[in-house]
């Protein structure tokens, strides 16, 4: 996705309403080497307008294994369900956060982690590096 595509007033407002987190993950930006995304929870290409409440921010890692999809499989029933939608849904009713484990307690959940590999061995030892520092989850309000 091209910086050009959203305002810079439009980006600020997803940056703070995200505070600086990964919508899907909680990694902060400020933790990354990269900045994070403006993820199009539904893509351009699917319809999906680049406004408030179809944009999120997204890390590096879970913007690009993302992409443009919807939809992933749940891999406890291996139906097909739609992605973690953060304008919509609420992070807490579809995760939780077990140690540095990310674990979906929904299909919506199951299938997110699995599609976005949020349990990958290198980005559970990113977060309990954080955890230790005191700087994963930010926040008590957030996957905490």
């Amino acid at each position: 996705m091209s910086h050009g595509s959203i305002p810079a007033a439009l980006r600020r407002l997803v940056v703070e309403r995200a505070g600086g987190r990964c919508e899907y993950c909680f990694l902060h930006q400020d933790d990354t080497a990269l900045s994070h995304h403006i993820d199009h929870i539904i893509p351009l290409k699917h319809g999906g307008q680049p406004v408030s409440e179809n944009l999120a921010l997204a890390c590096l890692q879970c913007n690009r294994r993302k992409g443009s999809d919807l939809t992933s499989i749940d891999p406890i029933d291996k139906a097909i369900v739609p992605l973690f939608n953060p304008r919509s849904q609420v992070w807490e009713e579809h995760f939780m956060l077990e140690g540095a484990q990310i674990t979906g307690q929904t299909a919506v959940g199951r299938a997110t982690v699995a599609l976005l590999r949020l349990n990958e061995h290198t980005r559970i030892i990113q977060r309990q590096l954080l955890m230790d520092a005191s700087r994963y989850p930010l926040s008590s309000e957030s996957g905490s």
